[in-house]
């Protein structure tokens, strides 16, 4: 059993930068890919990006490939989403999810969410 828990949500303007945490519970969260999505009011969820268990290896989606990073630190159950160059498009509900296949289709836990606003 895996819980997690974001924080670092908020309100930012065109141009800012935000860190998202997700925070685990656990002691084998090494084992676990884990998964950064969005859902904006009225859209569908997306997949903003994922990381392996040990972190070596991360992937993206085409709408925030070069301004978002995706890190980990397996010592603090945590894995981080830093956000920069931040548009209002970006604005959503942030979600991590966590599971043992990376890039799977589905992952099995998830946190509660933490919004982001971009203003213009």
């Amino acid at each position: 059993q895996v819980q997690l828990v974001e924080s670092g949500g908020g309100l930012v303007q065109a141009g800012g930068s935000l860190r998202l945490s997700c925070a685990a519970s656990g002691r084998t969260f090494s084992r676990y890919a884990v998964g950064w999505f969005r859902q904006a009011p009225g859209k569908e969820r997306e997949f903003v990006g994922g990381i392996s268990g040990a972190g070596f290896s991360t992937n993206y989606a085409d709408s925030v490939k070069g301004r978002f990073t995706i890190s980990r630190d397996n010592a603090k159950n945590t894995v981080y989403l830093q956000m920069n160059s931040l548009k209002p498009e970006d604005t959503a509900v942030y979600f991590c999810a966590a599971d043992r296949t990376y890039l799977g289709s589905e992952y099995a836990y998830w946190g509660q969410g933490t919004q982001v606003t971009v203003s213009s």
